[in-house]
């Protein structure tokens, strides 16, 4: 698959993806997206959307997802830094429904993680100065985001909240939301 290895998880739908860099004195060059190598792996999202966001060591941005009729898949990498990236199904009749998939995202591991519509998505910054790209397959709209809470006990994401001292940074409106059983389905 030219410059990516794609792998599945225990989600359906969820994918690692490896991009491979080429290094030499200078630094390095990788793609990130090329869209003839993505669709040799039957891989055909179209992204209208790219995001980035800077977070300090313990932020804890999530569980956000998008329901219809705007629905969001985010194609997720880490340029600076290192973070714990997590997404939750919320797809109302999954075979996954309620279960998680998490990876390690680093800008020296250069994993990417694919998270389809339907999938809550979330991340732990591990690192100062983290920043994290996005590629998104769908438009932001505040009418339809919604979200779901982090450490919901009947999910049980394992958090590496043991790296950041124990305690994680919150917003405001993400400290606040409910747990899967209460939370808009997908």
């Amino acid at each position: 698959m030219g410059h990516f290895k794609f792998s599945k998880t225990n989600i359906e739908g969820i994918l690692i993806i490896e991009a491979r860099a080429f290094a030499d004195a200078r630094g390095f060059f990788m793609e990130t997206y090329n869209q003839g190598n993505f669709a040799e792996a039957n891989f055909n999202e179209k992204f209208v959307q790219d995001n980035l966001s800077q977070s300090s060591r313990g932020v804890l941005r999530g569980m956000h997802y998008q329901i219809n009729p705007s629905p969001m898949g985010k194609l997720v990498s880490c340029v600076k830094g290192k973070i714990f990236d997590a997404g939750i199904d919320v797809r109302a009749g999954s075979a996954t429904f309620g279960k998680w998939c998490g990876e390690i995202l680093s800008d020296e591991n250069k994993k990417m993680l694919y998270f389809p519509p339907g999938i809550a998505h979330g991340f732990l910054s591990l690192e100062d100065d983290t920043i994290v790209a996005y590629k998104c397959t769908g438009l932001y709209s505040k009418e339809n985001e919604t979200a779901m809470a982090w450490d919901d006990p009947d999910v049980a994401v394992a958090w590496p909240v043991e790296q950041v001292g124990g305690k994680v940074v919150l917003s405001d409106r993400d400290k606040v939301q409910p747990r899967l059983k209460d939370a808009i389905k997908f």
